[in-house]
């Protein structure tokens, strides 16, 4: 029953604050105040933070390869990874805490530990945000991702949920009629599979979809929502927690009620996030570096919510091309990247665009895509480079492009960093 509360105030909660009533100065006062009690109360009970001040611009800034290199003192029961790695083998749980592992798109697995407060505070948090209408209309939610966790678990402890997890890494094939009989209302999976089961024609009708986990390509949501007749939703979350969910207008918002974000600049009008988890009081995220790559909207949305609207997930700074002139290395974001090629030709629906080397890029098409799309798309990128003054060797390939389980979809990648050393 505690728990139940727990999640039923965090949908209250998270609700408040999101609403157009509230206005951005009153919601910065509410959060600031909100961050602050968290540095003062639960940070230092992280041995990494002990004694630390309540003031969020003294603390350093924290990454993925901080946090694995000293687990236990960025929690506050000194929970290690290798216990972490342990229960992930049989229940995901280290004694009453919750565990659980990101997918490794970088090669460089993060570990979360939760608590079961933490658990139900992160439901009522995301049903506020994504399915508000929960309270007076049930929902079947399917949720398709390459690993389970107990955080799904918690959903069906209501009566208006009904939650059913599909292992994506098992394949459409193994879980297609039960996802079908289940006929769920509510789909939550990557795009890459919403895409196949669009274009395999599942006999489904959800009334909402949110896509996660991956970058979402203008090639994928258009053809989804032509399948399905509705709005493509997006929820932003990592093994970080929550970051961020689209509202009714089709926009994102960043999940700023329990998220405190800075922002680093990139290049060509993108930034980086650093977070500060501060309804998380488990394991403490105090300026952690994602690697992410956000386009910030100027404006507000239309919808009247205070929290920070995003215009696009552009992609991840490991896939930032650097490309060599005569002087100096040049940055791409994938965003460019991936815009020049889908523009130079209506008939590119699916590419990769691989650099390999210092001054070597692959772009590979499937075999339907006409070999002169292939040859427009080539010389775009041709002009995007020399228009920055930076020089690569393109190679085209037309070649079968598989649905791939074992990892994320990423069009843009790079596959070399600036060391030298292949990714």
């Amino acid at each position: 029953m505690i728990l139940t509360l727990q999640a039923v105030h965090s949908f209250a909660t998270t609700y408040r604050l999101g609403r157009p009533s509230m206005g951005r100065a009153k919601f910065e006062r509410l959060q600031a105040r909100a961050l602050k009690r968290w540095l003062t109360r639960s940070a230092p009970k992280a041995s990494a933070f002990t004694g630390a001040s309540d003031r969020l611009s003294e603390f350093p800034v924290m990454d993925k390869a901080k946090l694995m290199s000293d687990f236990p003192s960025y929690n506050t029961l000194g929970i290690t990874a290798e216990q972490v790695r342990t229960a992930m083998t049989h229940n995901f749980r280290v004694g009453t805490l919750n565990v659980g592992a990101s997918t490794g798109t970088s090669g460089n697995r993060g570990f979360f530990v939760i608590s079961n407060a933490e658990r139900f505070r992160w439901l009522g948090s995301i049903l506020a945000k994504a399915i508000p209408d929960i309270l007076w209309q049930n929902q079947r939610v399917a949720i398709i991702l390459p690993q389970t966790t107990n955080l799904y678990d918690s959903a069906n402890s209501f009566r208006q949920i009904q939650l059913q997890f599909f292992d994506l890494t098992e394949g459409p094939v193994i879980w297609q009629s039960r996802l079908e009989a289940f006929n769920p209302t509510v789909i939550v999976a990557p795009p890459k599979i919403l895409r196949h089961i669009a274009e395999q024609k599942f006999q489904l009708q959800p009334v909402r979809i949110f896509s996660t986990a991956e970058t979402l390509d203008s090639i994928d949501s258009s053809a989804i929502m032509a399948a399905f007749g509705t709005q493509l939703e997006q929820i932003y979350m990592a093994t970080e927690g929550l970051l961020g969910v689209t509202c009714r207008h089709g926009i994102l918002h960043l999940a700023e009620d329990s998220v405190y974000f800075e922002f680093e600049c990139v290049g060509d009008g993108l930034v980086s996030p650093i977070i500060s988890t501060f309804r998380r009081d488990m394991q403490i995220l105090l300026r952690y570096k994602m690697n992410d790559l956000l386009r910030l909207a100027p404006e507000p949305c239309s919808c009247g919510s205070p929290l920070q609207a995003v215009t696009e997930i552009a992609g991840r700074i490991d896939d930032c091309f650097y490309l060599s002139n005569c002087v100096e290395r040049g940055l791409i974001t994938p965003d460019i990247l991936r815009n020049t090629v889908l523009l130079a030709d209506t008939r590119i629906t699916d590419f990769r665009l691989v650099q390999t080397g210092m001054s070597e890029i692959t772009l590979t098409l499937p075999h339907s895509v006409p070999f002169a799309a292939g040859l427009a798309a080539k010389n775009d990128l041709h002009r995007l480079l020399t228009n920055r003054d930076l020089h690569a060797v393109i190679t085209l390939v037309h070649q079968p492009l598989h649905l791939d389980l074992t990892r994320k979809l990423r069009r843009v990648e790079r596959r070399w960093d600036p060391s030298g050393k292949r990714e």
